[in-house]
């Protein structure tokens, strides 16, 4: 691949729905620049862009990829990104490598939630986007009616075609640009004759894009106020003007199975799409200094890189990807991990297309690339140099909606388990792990369950460790609702020396979140003070058990007030179980209740479906904290148990027609109904007793 400075670069981040056909739009691109003779499906497995297994099974893309092109003397980096809701990380680490996307739409199926989703992302980030509607050759292709969805949905953008379509369904055969009056037909984008029906229509058209081109600088609109029309050129000028202002948004056609309009399609890239020099600042801190530093992107600028991917090759090891901020990024060279500030050597540096690893000497500003075998680096970390410790901005992932308990097949795969867990994790940031120490599980989460299910396939095909998976149980906890008093008397006689402990005990609620408080009003020397820890000892060996339920006990405060104790046979360990037994018959009568954790729920769905999810809130237990109206959406936040949303993405999707998403994270504990209690404690007891 030949070498291309910062201006002759262009990295496009092709995002929408599941289905669009975005990887299709990938592999035309790539045959119509001739890397490929030909086109691979993404139903058979075998397209450049889905190298993984995974993607091979389920015939979607689970990974986003990096396929460059050349076209015209430009080097444009595409990263084709997963459509499915559950693998919505890898497209937010994608937008932040790239200074402009595609849109794609699916002309039959229109606007979809994951076109919503995307464009949601793409407006946080200020990026420039185009839309290609594609699939124009199949029937029912309608791109009149989804011009009216992008409207309806995105109500203060302003599209704008820069083509039209000539022919419909199987007769698409190309497209027709409005602004220079030619066209680009079939396969290989070949020059042609348009026709008569397109000629009559395309003046009203030419005249919409006329305008926002004059709408997006001054002096062409004086112009085009004064003569009522503008050049090609100053067209194009006022188009890549507004386009990087986000004024408008170009709208193209195309149908990438057939590779027709992908010509037109790069050409437009090529013209429009800003390059790394022209697009948005990035802010660094100093951390030198702790102050904010405008990032340039130009060789001659520090060195500032930023991981964006991580990805485990059977061959090289772990391969990162990363975008270069600012400055050249020389092979072979040493670079510090500011986030741990710690040296990286740097070997070899790579161009990927797909799976395949171009190897390159350097890397110009604002390229796209990867490196091997860092040992302290891992996805969101900036690198620089050690002259200048610039820290790019962390990522920011949404929480986790989806968990199951991870339990090892056998012994031996539980000892390479935790090893491997941590990888997964590291490739994937919006996957999480821990340990829930209340039941015991090795807990999975992420975005959904083919998220979830894609993890585990990772374990058993790159790590060989094989699992199953279950519903987590809920972590609920133990506490008092008022005060009481208890005495317990420890005493043991066996022959030899004695056990000898007796101990008044006086338990009192705390307010949620206070934890546990332990204090000793023992006056007089009734019992020594070194037997006052041995109390607490016995109290905490409690607080992990349970008294009700074996969950772990929380918000109360155990004070010591009274006891005896005898100048031979006292022990600490008799003290221990004396201090234990009290706080079991304290607990008793202290009114004992379970907790259950709380989810603030953010829920975001078509005005015309917030009916159904009040209602279905109602039905989980839900307490409906409030509703608003964003951007022609209905949001609902509620506090929720988790024990009724453990399956909730799911749910939704199926009771919104895959149009409805959510976020959640935990908001605090509260008390279990009272109705519900003795089921959820014989459940509990039932499993504690069976793991005993």
């Amino acid at each position: 691949m030949k070498e291309y400075s910062t201006d002759k670069i262009h990295n496009v981040a092709i995002v929408g729905h599941s289905g669009a056909g975005k990887t299709a739009i990938a592999e035309a691109a790539l045959y119509a620049t001739k890397v490929i003779t030909r086109m691979g499906k993404t139903e058979e497995g075998n397209t450049v862009s889905d190298f993984h297994e995974e993607e091979h099974r389920r015939s979607i893309s689970i990974s986003s990829s990096l396929i460059p092109v050349e076209w015209e003397g430009y080097k444009i980096n595409f990263i084709d990104t997963p459509g499915y809701a559950d693998f919505v990380g890898e497209v937010m680490a994608a937008l932040k490598a790239v200074d402009c996307a595609l849109v794609v739409v699916d002309s039959v199926a229109g606007v979809e939630v994951g076109t919503e989703i995307a464009w949601q992302y793409l407006d946080e980030l200020n990026l420039p986007r185009m839309v290609v509607i594609n699939k124009m050759d199949r029937d029912n292709a309608n791109w009149t009616r989804v011009m009216g969805e992008l409207r309806e949905a995105f109500p203060d953008t302003r599209f704008a075609p820069l083509q039209l379509p000539i022919g419909k369904a199987d007769a698409f055969k190309g497209i027709y640009r409005l602004n220079t009056g030619t066209t680009s037909l079939g396969p290989e984008g070949k020059p042609g004759e348009a026709p008569a029906e397109i000629l009559a229509e395309a003046d009203d058209y030419r005249e919409a894009l006329v305008e926002a081109a004059a709408e997006s600088d001054d002096a062409l609109m004086m112009k085009y106020f004064d003569e009522g029309d503008l050049t090609p050129d100053e067209v194009r000028e006022g188009l890549l003007a507004g386009g990087r202002k986000n004024a408008y948004v170009p709208v193209l056609f195309t149908a990438a199975t057939d590779c027709i309009g992908i010509h037109a399609l790069l050409g437009s890239i090529k013209l429009l799409a800003p390059s790394p020099a022209e697009s948005v600042s990035r802010t660094a801190i100093d951390k030198r200094s702790n102050e904010t530093v405008e990032l340039v992107t130009e060789d001659g600028g520090p060195l500032v890189l930023r991981i964006f991917k991580t990805q485990a090759d059977p061959y090289v090891g772990k391969l990162q990807y990363l975008r270069v901020i600012s400055g050249s990024f020389q092979a072979d060279s040493r670079v510090l991990n500011v986030n741990h500030n710690e040296e990286e050597r740097v070997g070899p540096l790579y161009v990927l297309r797909g799976k395949e690893q171009i190897t390159v000497g350097h890397l110009h500003a604002g390229d796209i690339g990867a490196v091997a075998k860092l040992h302290h680096s891992q996805t969101g970390d900036t690198l620089a140099d050690k002259e200048h410790p610039f820290e790019l901005r962390p990522f920011v992932y949404p929480q986790p909606l989806y968990s199951v308990a991870v339990v090892p097949s056998s012994q031996a795969d539980g000892a390479k388990l935790g090893q491997a867990l941590h990888k997964i994790v590291e490739e994937d940031p919006t996957l999480q792990s821990h340990f829930e120490d209340a039941t015991h599980e090795l807990i999975l989460s992420g975005m959904g369950n083919a998220h979830i299910d894609v993890a585990v396939h990772h374990l058993e095909e790159k790590y060989g460790v094989h699992v199953h998976t279950a519903t987590p149980r809920i972590p609920y906890r133990e506490t008092v609702t008022r005060k009481a008093s208890a005495q317990y008397r420890h005493k043991k006689q066996t022959g030899g020396a004695g056990q000898f402990a007796e101990v008044h005990l006086r338990l009192e609620p705390l307010e949620s979140g206070s934890g546990f408080e332990y204090a000793s009003e023992v006056f007089g020397g009734a019992i020594s003070s070194q037997f006052i820890s041995s109390i607490e000892k016995g109290v905490r060996q409690m607080l992990q058990e349970g008294v009700i339920a074996h969950c772990p006990v929380v918000d109360v405060r155990a004070v010591v007030y009274d006891g005896k104790e005898h100048p031979v046979d006292s022990k600490d360990i008799a003290f221990q179980i004396a201090g234990r037994e009290a706080f079991k018959k304290a607990m008793q009568d202290a009114g004992p209740t379970l907790l259950e954790p709380i989810l603030n729920v953010r829920v975001i769905v078509p005005n015309s479906q917030m009916g159904d999810v009040l209602g279905d809130l109602n039905t989980r237990r839900g307490m409906v904290q409030g509703t608003e109206q964003i951007a022609g959406k209905a949001v609902v936040s509620a506090h929720v148990p988790l024990a009724e949303m453990q399956r909730y993405s799911t749910d939704l999707r199926s009771m919104t027609q895959g149009r409805g998403y959510y976020t959640a994270e935990f908001s605090h504990f509260a008390p279990v109904p009272q109705q519900l209690m003795p089921g959820i404690i014989a459940q509990v007891q039932k499993v504690a007793e069976e793991e005993h």
